[in-house]
């Protein structure tokens, strides 16, 4: 069975995104060429951060369509969080609050993908 393990942003400039996920993620990206970059996650996944200009074939939209999720466990994990991540600066496109699902926020990257935090679903 084959099962996705890479997730890819098409970004603005790859180099010009590599600080605000190093700091983010807390690690170094495993491949750093001018038009992809590529961060190793601890779970088999890759995030990949790949030039919008260079993408064959161009993609027919660019915006908000879609989220990169980060699913935390743990009694109040989700507050942490978010004052973590707002304490860093990181522009806020929703607030900490508590939908159907349980607490949660979102975050947005440089070029405006949504980062949100969760609990795991149970």
């Amino acid at each position: 069975m084959t099962s996705p393990n890479l997730i890819i942003f098409y970004v603005k400039d790859p180099a010009e995104s590599v600080p605000f996920y190093r700091d983010l993620l807390g690690r170094e990206p495993a491949v750093a060429a001018p038009n992809f970059v590529a961060f190793p996650l601890d779970n088999g996944f890759t995030l990949g951060l790949w030039r919008r200009s260079s993408v064959e074939p161009q993609p027919s939209a660019i915006g908000s369509r879609g989220e990169l999720a980060f699913m935390v466990d743990g009694e109040g994990a989700v507050a942490e969080h978010y004052k973590d991540w707002k304490a860093r600066g990181l522009p806020i496109a929703q607030e900490l609050t508590t939908m159907d699902f349980g607490p949660t926020f979102v975050v947005l990257d440089p070029d405006g993908h949504r980062l949100r935090v969760c609990e795991p679903d149970k």
